[in-house]
């Protein structure tokens, strides 16, 4: 998977007429990924898993990831949360699928909020627990021993 969504969404967004304040609604493409999340599911075996929340919202996830030759050729999520938190962890999901680690490790919520063509401010921070998820789950292959660190030998 290559990045040119950067591109399509940020070609669009210069076409977009701007409007003043923030966004109130869901655009299609979190609808989209919201009521058909992609890569939805538990991993048996996962190289990497993490299971993390925020407190503030009550949302809940789960990450899973396998790793093979330093890149991660599949990942699941399950999420107990609200439509942007659903559609922000497929969407991660989507755009962490066959990179390598390093690559995986540069996505930022940012880079998601794009790909989704923007999420409501008042939803940020709800939507946002999928890239540290996905560090996280990196940092879980570590630990178990599945990647080393570039100084391990």
């Amino acid at each position: 998977m290559n990045d040119e969504w950067k591109y399509l969404y940020k070609k669009q967004q210069e076409t977009d007429v701007q409007h003043a304040g923030p966004m109130l609604f869901y655009t299609e493409l979190v609808i989209d990924h919201s009521t058909n999340p992609r890569n939805v599911g538990e991993m048996e075996d996962a190289d990497g898993e993490v299971i993390l929340g925020d407190p503030e919202c009550g949302d809940q996830m789960r990450i899973g990831i396998k790793i093979c030759d330093n890149r991660i050729t599949d990942i699941k999520f399950t999420s107990n949360g609200c439509a942007g938190a659903i559609a922000a962890s497929s969407m991660m999901t989507e755009l962490a699928k066959g990179k390598t680690i390093e690559e995986a490790l540069q996505l930022t919520d940012d880079d998601i909020i794009i790909a989704l063509g923007g999420i409501p401010e008042r939803k940020k921070n709800c939507s946002l627990m999928g890239v540290t998820g996905l560090r996280s789950a990196i940092e879980d292959c570590y630990r178990k021993g599945v990647l080393k660190n570039s100084g391990d030998s």
